[in-house]
């Protein structure tokens, strides 16, 4: 059992952060088969010939890993805006005794790899940014879109009901009794979170598990399924014929889909419409009082009114 200790200073610091390494090591561990769930179908279907032919042999080698599989090959990000060349940046910063540590922690044959850590660190740090551009930048701003979503819905639960609402159905083995965070794990370990605070990572290609970061000199972090990850590749289904007959097929669709804020430009490319059909559409719904629309920073996320929540539901 890994127990987190929230004290004073670091229940204050929890925060949200999405990290695209993670994206590539968990996408990676989904193509070797360690982590399986039905919701990766349709990916897999397309992404695992063309994964074949890529020369990541080191990398899947360190990811094949059962316990340990390296902290420094995913730097925690600063926020939900950081960047895969901020993070391979500060990979690639990663001190060589760092690198060894954490490669001599990996509990699976690297033999493979160059003796001198440095070198070591490069070929992996290559061989990730060639995962990326291949196997996830296609694919990111749907990804993205996903754990954005997750962080806006937790955010709000955090507001309305702090802490414990918030982390209350993150997964199955992680729960808050009192001040300690507690998640299921082979290992035994207890942590006083100090003025760094926690950062939560949602992840797309986590499912099922979860993970903990706690080797220093790295954040604590707690890596965690998104919600919506179901919904990713699916189609979308065909709108409620009643909804149809009052708003037409496009807005009752979009009021649909919007159980989750979403931009227009995910929604335009979700639904395969163009932008401005889509914009059009969401601020008439939102004149009618069925959607509100929220800005965080440079992007305007539209979401269901409790009004629109009601006529979906009815």
């Amino acid at each position: 059992m890994i127990e987190l200790v929230l004290t004073a200073t670091g229940a204050q610091r929890l925060r949200f952060a999405i990290s695209p390494l993670e994206e590539v090591l968990g996408a990676i561990q989904v193509l070797e088969g360690a982590r399986r769930h039905p919701a990766y179908g349709p990916w897999l279907s397309t992404a695992a010939e063309h994964a074949r032919t890529l020369p990541l042999t080191e990398l899947r080698t360190v990811l094949g890993a059962t316990r340990y599989i390296t902290e420094f090959l995913s730097p925690p990000p600063q926020g939900p805006r950081t960047t895969v060349d901020a993070q391979l940046a500060e990979l690639r910063r990663t001190p060589p005794e760092q690198v060894a540590l954490e490669l001599a922690m990996v509990d699976a044959d690297l033999s493979g790899l160059p003796e001198d850590p440095a070198r070591a660190r490069d070929l992996l740090g290559d061989q990730l940014e060639l995962a990326w551009h291949e196997l996830i930048e296609p694919q990111w701003p749907r990804l993205h879109e996903v754990l954005a979503a997750d962080i806006d819905h937790r955010t709000r639960r955090l507001g309305e009901g702090g802490i414990e609402l918030a982390l209350a159905d993150l997964h199955s083995r992680v729960k808050l009794t009192g001040d300690v965070l507690t998640v299921e794990s082979a290992a035994r370990s207890r942590t006083a979170l100090d003025e760094r605070g926690l950062l939560l990572l949602p992840s797309v290609f986590a499912w099922p598990k979860i993970g903990v970061i706690l080797v220093p000199p790295w954040q604590p972090s707690l890596l965690y399924p998104a919600r919506g990850v179901a919904r990713l590749w699916g189609p979308s289904r065909d709108p409620d014929p009643r909804l149809v007959a009052v708003l037409g097929r496009t807005r009752a669709l979009l009021l649909q889909v919007l159980a989750e804020p979403s931009t227009t430009t995910a929604l335009a490319r979700r639904l395969g419409l163009a932008p401005a059909t889509v914009s059009g559409h969401l601020r008439a719904l939102a004149g009618a009082g069925l959607l509100a629309a929220t800005r965080h920073g440079r992007s305007v996320r539209y979401a269901r009114t409790r009004l629109g929540a009601d006529l979906v539901g009815a």
